[in-house]
């Protein structure tokens, strides 16, 4: 079958309701093992959220950075389960700028904003350092990560390999299966409350 042929019968699938099934009503992000049920996207859902203050503070004690590497250092700390958004990480920037604890100074090329903690903010960020947020994603918190989004990226390379060229029969069987999985997903949830 051709790619235009499959593209028209994936479409007839959503049509028909051979999509993905519905999500049940509820709080859009179910509570954590440690409380709320705050936080979005990646490594989150752990109940409260990760300290971006921190985070910025202990990573000025070892060298200046951009916004942008700050954002990208936290991430291959945590092995993905943490990414700060640039809406948390440079709001925090501002702020920490407007308390006098780092500065900002443009790169030589006129480009980035490259901050430096300040004298002022020093003692806060040696603090931080001795326990960085980071620290709280341990090795299990990483691996379990990785684990289950490989896990989760083999299952859509699967899925996408039924929809593009199974018979109609083995959608419909496939849209049964991810069914009992989201149920299943949810039941694991449950025993924690």
């Amino acid at each position: 079958m051709g790619f235009h042929r499959r593209l028209h019968a994936m479409h007839e699938m959503r049509m028909r309701g051979f999509g993905f099934p519905p999500v049940p009503p509820g709080p859009p992000f179910p509570p954590g093992p440690h409380g709320h049920g705050h936080g979005r996207g990646r490594g989150r859902g752990r109940g409260r959220r990760p300290n971006v203050r921190g985070a910025v503070l202990a990573l000025l004690t070892e060298r200046p950075m951009h916004g942008y590497e700050m954002i990208q250092e936290i991430d291959s700390r945590t092995g993905g389960a943490w990414r700060p958004s640039p809406g948390s990480i440079y709001p925090t920037l501002q702020l920490l700028e407007d308390e006098g604890a780092i500065t900002a100074a443009a790169d030589s090329d006129g480009g980035r904003k490259r901050f430096t903690l300040t004298e002022q903010g020093r003692e806060e960020a040696n603090t931080a350092a001795q326990t960085p947020p980071w620290a709280e994603f341990g090795e299990t918190t990483v691996n379990s990560w990785h684990d289950i989004r490989d896990a989760g990226a083999q299952a859509m390379h699967a899925l996408r390999q039924v929809m593009m060229t199974g018979t109609d029969d083995q959608r419909e069987r496939a849209a049964q299966v991810l069914d009992e999985t989201r149920r299943k997903l949810y039941a694991i949830l449950a025993e924690s409350e």
